[in-house]
């Protein structure tokens, strides 16, 4: 399995040698290096986010990826990496990590008509962002806008619960075993541990030999009709 670490800020390819050369955490689009054989991927993120168009075009190459893609929330994922993590075929989350969803923001300048533009162009952005996120949760577009609008912060339990996410890290997902009796009973997981510690000591076939060899030589001993021994052991 091939690890990938989206650490740090999202940036384009040309600004990473600014953020090398301070040595701090980012991470561009060549740093998503795809292995050539489709093996599994698992995927780290803890980020605030970042550049949009960067953040686009890891999410689209993870998305492309023809091998199994396992996302790991393990800090917070924000903005931009909020979007990269919905690309995971499966998506994990530490119980004590996030997730962000919000508007699409940038700077502009200009008279009412440069400005009112610009508007357009962030609304026009933000329903391209909902889109990765309704493929990975199904909720309506309308909805996951409001969600935005809002700066929604979800903790681990209620990723999962809206479909941001598919399972809490650390957490046993099984049904626990419900039990009417005032007798002790063994745990499932304790008999599943005993079976398989066990299970090399046994022979099934050869089990079955000495019950059919045992059976008939009580049937000769005792002169019982033929199939007396065999209804006595099911018995």
């Amino acid at each position: 399995m091939t690890k990938l670490e989206i650490k740090g800020t999202i940036i384009s390819n040309n600004q990473k040698w600014i953020y090398d050369l301070f040595e701090m955490d980012s991470t561009s689009p060549k740093d998503i290096l795809l292995p050539e054989n489709n093996e599994p991927l698992e995927v780290v993120i803890n980020s605030g986010g970042g550049d949009v168009y960067a953040g686009s075009e890891i999410y689209t190459a993870l998305r492309a990826y023809q091998g199994d893609v396992t996302v790991k929330i393990v800090g917070i994922a924000a903005s931009a990496a909020s979007v990269i993590a919905m690309a995971g075929n499966t998506i994990e989350i530490s119980p004590t990590a996030q997730i962000m969803i919000h508007n699409v923001s940038s700077a502009a300048s200009g008279d009412h008509r440069t400005l009112a533009h610009e508007a357009e162009v962030l609304k026009n952005y933000n329903s391209s962002i909902a889109n990765a996120y309704i493929a990975k949760t199904g909720i309506e577009e309308a909805e996951l806008l409001e969600l935005m609008n809002h700066e929604t912060w979800l903790t681990a339990e209620q990723a999962v619960e809206n479909g941001f996410a598919d399972k809490v890290m650390f957490e046993n997902n099984e049904a626990p075993l419900l039990v009417a009796s005032l007798s002790p009973v063994i745990p499932p997981d304790a008999i599943a541990k005993l079976a398989e510690k066990l299970k090399p000591q046994f022979d099934l076939d050869e089990l079955a030999n000495k019950v059919s060899e045992k059976l008939n030589t009580k049937k000769t001993e005792s002169k019982e009709p033929e199939n007396a021994g065999f209804k006595r052991f099911l018995f």
